[in-house]
């Protein structure tokens, strides 16, 4: 019961690596709020949380709007009295090489993966400030290092690392921990459109040789979210098998 008593938010919450990690924070104890931009799928995991005996409500959310976002928080806030965690997991991609990158392309993935964390962040900073505690866990990728066909993706998520460390310095005073999870290839629905020989050469570049689960990145917010994380903050923790390190 590592986050017993404790009051959180998953965005990307309906399905892969955010149904994952809002089922494992209730199942730690915490009251969680399952947002996701299908309304029904962040129920239907709501749903299973109450069913297993835990505290959550799902509501659906669009991250890149500000007024969407503040009405997600105030839900919560509505529910279940304050926040104390929030992690910032959904995420889209809109794949293609930077010759034939559309514009409204480049934009839907900056808007959704870059500002929609940040819109998140600072919806939910005057509760953490005024409480001086918190835990803000954002989601960068292991598509940070290069990846062909995702230079929208890979700015988005490169520019999550940048905001993760300023936001660290800046809520050192107010006791709040900020740091990000890198995730590799892992198998969720996004990874589902990939084609199987781009699949396996992904994986040949793997050293442990398979995909994650989406549990495998739940237990790395789980710890991040948890007091045991207290003095860790500005960092960025890639969970990918080795892929980051070489082969």
């Amino acid at each position: 019961m590592r986050l017993k008593d404790k009051v959180a938010i998953v965005t990307g919450g309906g399905r892969g690596i955010g149904a994952s990690t809002s089922l494992r924070f209730a199942k730690e104890g915490a009251s969680v709020t399952v947002a996701d931009v299908d309304p029904d799928a962040a129920k239907s995991v709501a749903d299973e949380i109450v069913k297993n005996g835990g505290k959550a409500f799902g509501i659906g959310v669009d991250v890149s709007s500000k007024s969407s976002v503040q009405a997600m928080v105030a839900k919560t806030v509505e529910k279940f009295g304050t926040v104390d965690i929030l992690v910032n997991n959904a995420g889209i991609t809109k794949d293609s090489f930077a010759t034939k990158m559309k514009e409204e392309n480049w934009d839907k993935v900056l808007n959704v993966n870059l500002k929609g964390s940040f819109l998140c962040c600072q919806a939910v900073l005057p509760i953490l400030t005024e409480k001086k505690s918190g835990k803000l866990i954002n989601t960068s990728s292991i598509g940070v290092l290069g990846n062909p066909g995702q230079v929208n993706y890979a700015a988005s998520k490169a520019g999550i690392i940048g905001m993760t460390r300023t936001l660290a310095v800046e809520l050192a005073k107010s006791n709040i921990n900020v740091n990000a999870v890198a995730p590799g290839a892992t198998d969720t629905t996004m990874f589902d459109g990939v084609p199987d020989k781009v699949k396996d050469f992904i994986k040949s570049r793997i050293p442990l040789n398979r995909f994650a689960h989406p549990d495998e990145i739940a237990s790395i917010h789980l710890f991040l979210a948890s007091d045991e994380a207290n003095f860790i903050t500005g960092q960025v923790v890639f969970v990918d098998g080795g892929m980051s390190v070489g082969i």
